[in-house]
Parts: structure tokens; C-alpha cells; sequence
């Protein structure tokens, strides 16, 4: 998730939130009264917790990007990530998934395809999601462009496509989000995305910044639906030098609740130098500069100064669906 929707994610100013968003929901999906809590001590935590979801993006998308991320959950710094199924190297992270039940693997939802060297298109055949592709025959190469010209419908088809997909491989997703927030661009999408998550019982990105800077939203939402606080991701505007201290002082900046820092992991190899070479903005380079600071020391001692605990979507999964 980024361009667009990720700075409208991070730069909203918190100014408003439905009850149950903000962690005071009059009710949760029992029944039972959940009243004035924040979401740490829904999530069995103290009122005050840092709980931080190390989230990597992309997985399935090149097998650069599988290995590093699997590097990095090893690494126990690395709480969970989501995986693009209409990609190539699915069957990999799928596999890996069927042998790592514990790992917090959700679906990176997939309506674009960003990289003009190396590019993809739906799980459905072509001729049911015309509405999705370009005059290629892949999805569009931006998140406007795939908006603007999306079909509900189809749009909704092949979502669900791609999660019975996943499931077909083993993979059991914990929760859902979106390839460069496409299905946050307007209420059609986001409504799509919310009622196939509501249906497979599944936690969805959000965050109360976002929430924010949206007046649809107090419509659509129920009380059972559940914002984190804050979500966090570095933009093309930091320089490489700047990597470390953009993220050491976005640590030291956590505040109690749920926050979610979301990475893009890979090794600055060939494989990925050649599907980024025309787009440096989460490439090659800057994916290994993540995965070198998110396995660092460095990384882990600040987790520990500044007493912040890893948790992963499966926690919040749940709480919001707990089984009966």
C-alpha cells in the first residue's frame, strides 16, 4: 500500500471516529459490552501499550521479495506481511505458508500492476473483469487509473477470486488489504472491500488518521469494524542517508495504541533491479535499505527502550471475529 491513500493514511489529522473505531465501541460481534476501553486492553493489553505491527508488503511478487521477507520474519522483527496472489511466485510463499501456520499472512489485494518491465493481470479470465486492464491485458499501472475505470462488479468478482486462490494453495489469510490502496481511492471500492471482509470474517487496514480525512465513511461502518491508530510509511521524500533516523525517530514517536509500520522488503539484487529498473520509488535499493534497518540491532533495541511490543493482524482478527 502507498502513492495516494498511504498520504492521505499518515497525514490526516485524528479529528474524528466513530466509538467503536476509537477503541469505545458499544459493542463487539458477541454482543458483549466493550464500553470505554481502548483497543490494547480489547487486545488483552494495558490501556497504555505500544503494540506495533511490523507489516511487509508485496509477498508472491518476486522471489527476491519472498526471500528477504522470510529473512526478516526469522528474524522475529517482522510481525506479519500479505501476499499479491495474482503474482508469480505465489506457489513459494504459499508453501511456506502451509509449513509456518503461526505466520501472519493476509492478501495483498491486487488490482494493479506498477512495474512496466514486469507485469501481471487478474485471477479471473480476462473477458470477466474487462474493466480492470489496461490495452495490454494487465491491470493498470496506477491505483487512479485502475479506480477511475473499475467495474463494482467486477472489482468485487475478482477479489474474491483471489481469495478463494489463496485458500486453494493453503494459505489462510488474517486479514485483507489493498496493492497501493486501489480499493481506497472511493466509497464504491471501499464498500467492495469491506463487505467481502465483513463476510470472510477478516480485519481490514485502517487507520483513525484515515478515518479522519474521509466523510463517507460514518455511513458504512458498524460498530463491530475496527480502526488502528496509526499507520506509518516512508515516502520517495527521504533521502537513502535519511533511511535509519526517519525510522528510529518514527519509533521513539509511537504512542499508546495499535500503529502500523508498513514495509517493502527485497534484496538489491538482479532480479529485482530488473522488474524496478524505471521506477526507484519502492525498487530495488530502497527495499534492501528496509530489510537491512528492519532486521538491524539497531531496530531491536529501540523496540526495547522505548517499551514497544510486536503484535501481529491475527491478535486483532481475533478479537473482532472471536469463534464461538
Amino acid at each position: 500500500m502507498s502513492r495516494t491513500i498511504l498520504l492521505a493514511l499518515i497525514a490526516a489529522a485524528a479529528a474524528w471516529a466513530p466509538s467503536a473505531l476509537s477503541g469505545k465501541a458499544s459493542s463487539s460481534h458477541s454482543g458483549v459490552q466493550v464500553a470505554n476501553k481502548t483497543l490494547p486492553e480489547r487486545l488483552g493489553y494495558p490501556p497504555d501499550a505500544k503494540l506495533l505491527i511490523v507489516h511487509a508488503d508485496d509477498l508472491g511478487m518476486a522471489r527476491s521479495v519472498n526471500a528477504a521477507t522470510i529473512k526478516a520474519f526469522e528474524s522475529g522483527l517482522v510481525s506479519s506481511g500479505s501476499i499479491m496472489v495474482p503474482c508469480p511466485w505465489l506457489p513459494e510463499i504459499a508453501a511456506y505458508a502451509r509449513t509456518h501456520a503461526e505466520a501472519d499472512l493476509g492478501l495483498h489485494l491486487t488490482l494493479t500492476s506498477e512495474w512496466t518491465p514486469y507485469r501481471w493481470g487478474p485471477v479471473l479470465s480476462k473477458d470477466r473483469v474487462a474493466s480492470l486492464l489496461d490495452n495490454s491485458g494487465y491491470f493498470y499501472l496506477t491505483e487512479s487509473e485502475a479506480a477511475s475505470h473499475a467495474n463494482a462488479k467486477e472489482v468485487e468478482a475478482e477479489i474474491r477470486a483471489q481469495i478463494d486462490r489463496a485458500r486453494s494453495f493453503g494459505i489462510h489469510p488474517t486479514h485483507l488489504d489493498s496493492h497501493m490502496g486501489t480499493l481506497y481511492q472511493n466509497k464504491t471500492l471501499f464498500e467492495t472491500l469491506l463487505r467481502v471482509a465483513r463476510e470472510n470474517k477478516l480485519p481490514i487496514r485502517m487507520s483513525k488518521e484515515w478515518l479522519a480525512s474521509t466523510d463517507y465513511l460514518p455511513s458504512i461502518l458498524s460498530p463491530n469494524d475496527v480502526a488502528i491508530d496509526k499507520i506509518i510509511s516512508i515516502e520517495p521524500s527521504v533521502p537513502a542517508e535519511g533511511w535509519s533516523k526517519f525510522y528510529a525517530d518514527s519509533i521513539r514517536n509511537i504512542q499508546p495504541g495499535v500503529t502500523e509500520m508498513i514495509i517493502h522488503l527485497a534484496y538489491d539484487d538482479e532480479e529485482m533491479r530488473a522488474a524496478t529498473a524505471d521506477h526507484p520509488d519502492w525498487g530495488s535499493a530502497w527495499r534492501q535499505r528496509d530489510l537491512q534497518f528492519f532486521t538491524s540491532d539497531t531496530f531491536r533495541k529501540l523496540l526495547q527502550e522505548n517499551h514497544i511490543k510486536l503484535i501481529t493482524w491475527r491478535e486483532i482478527g481475533k478479537m473482532q471475529y472471536p469463534q464461538p
